[in-house]
């Protein structure tokens, strides 16, 4: 007879260690299941300042090594596998991953979002080396210095505003005429004195060696390009959610999040969603972790 899990954690970033923690703590059979090592997208962080309990900071791949270990603690078990697909029309929900099937009774979503690339070549190489994605994680190793921000939305605007407190100065890069970002940040970039906007043009090269030195921008209406000196670049054009196996099986908004509260219940009866891949205001390490600890909480009650 196949094994049937209390609870299937999909995703090992720290919403789902952190339900994998409290669910393995409360008793429940516990799998989580990974894709690619500990910590999702945290595991990439170089210096992680803004978790409580770590005074001096830590790098995101330790973190993330510290979760699992406190889950597997508890008796959680984690199979490294993709998921391919899932089944949650019964009781007992269907999972399949690259290496076979799983059984469970409650599943947990924590697959997460991944920022959107620009798709330069050069990007993965530069990431973490002047190329970043997230400002309030990266942005204090720019203090006193240049930085540019690529997008128009409220994300880029938001980023580019916290930066211009910590960077000499920060250009905002965007492929229109106009922002996106909502009117209520236009007093706060006008009133800006070290923001310097550049419209209409898009990033077509990062100009590095080993660090970035500047990035070369071009025009989208004359094709004229020119090289913007700097010490870093955040990339803020948005995000994408790691859901496109749970299209039809639970309830999506329209950029692709499931669609949960904080209760972290989905449209489908013993599913959860715990993390970035929920809809949400605030996506962050800790907020993740709060995340997991109510899925773990909302799974065992449904068990009982």
């Amino acid at each position: 007879m196949d094994n049937i899990y209390d609870s299937v954690i999909l995703g090992g970033g720290p919403a789902g260690y952190t339900a994998a923690l409290y669910a393995a703590r409360s008793g429940l059979d516990t799998l989580i299941i990974e894709r690619l090592s500990a910590g999702g997208q945290m595991a990439l962080t170089g210096i992680v300042e803004n978790y409580p309990g770590f005074e001096e900071g830590i790098d995101g791949f330790t973190l993330g090594m510290k979760m699992q270990q406190g889950a597997e603690r508890f008796g959680a078990e984690t199979r490294y596998s993709e998921v391919l697909s899932v089944d949650f029309t019964e009781k007992i929900k269907r999972i399949e991953v690259s290496d076979g099937e799983i059984l469970s009774k409650t599943v947990i979503i924590a697959t997460g979002a991944n920022p959107r690339e620009l798709g330069i070549e050069s990007e993965t190489r530069l990431t973490g080396k002047g190329v970043h994605y997230c400002a309030h994680c990266d942005g204090r190793f720019y203090r006193d210095k240049t930085v540019a921000v690529v997008g128009g939305g409220n994300s880029a605007v938001s980023d580019a505003l916290y930066l211009s407190r910590i960077a000499k100065k920060v250009y905002l890069i965007h492929r229109r005429d106009t922002l996106r970002a909502e009117r209520i940040y236009n007093n706060q970039l006008n009133n800006s004195e070290n923001i310097e906007i550049i419209w209409n043009s898009r990033v077509e090269e990062f100009i590095a060696d080993d660090r970035i030195k500047a990035v070369r921008i071009k025009n989208v209406n004359d094709g004229h390009t020119d090289d913007i000196e700097c010490d870093g670049v955040f990339i803020s054009i948005g995000r994408k959610p790691a859901t496109e196996f749970l299209k039809g099986k639970v309830e999506l908004d329209k950029n692709g999040y499931v669609i949960s509260d904080e209760t972290t219940k989905t449209s489908a009866e013993g599913v959860f969603a715990a993390g970035d891949v929920r809809t949400k205001e605030l996506r962050q390490i800790v907020t993740a972790a709060a995340d997991g600890a109510v899925a773990a909480f909302q799974a065992e009650r449904y068990l009982n």
